[in-house]
């Protein structure tokens, strides 16, 4: 997940390198907590990387 005070964007990662590097599948954009893009998959250079955080999700969930 990605965010600022305002948007956000929730995915599933799909890979990780030794940089950081960071690729993401099921990519989606939420603004004031409202879904506003859809992006699929998404690529973040290591260098842009502040935080990332995980959500908790149950086999119920499709986890």
């Amino acid at each position: 997940m990605l965010s600022n005070k305002e948007s956000s964007r929730q995915s599933i990662l799909a890979c990780l390198d030794g940089y950081m590097n960071i690729a993401m599948e099921q990519t989606e954009e939420y603004v004031n907590g409202q879904l506003k893009n859809k992006y699929g998959d998404a690529f973040i250079r290591g260098n842009n990387v502040l935080y990332i955080s995980t959500s908790k999700r149950t086999i119920a969930d499709g986890a």
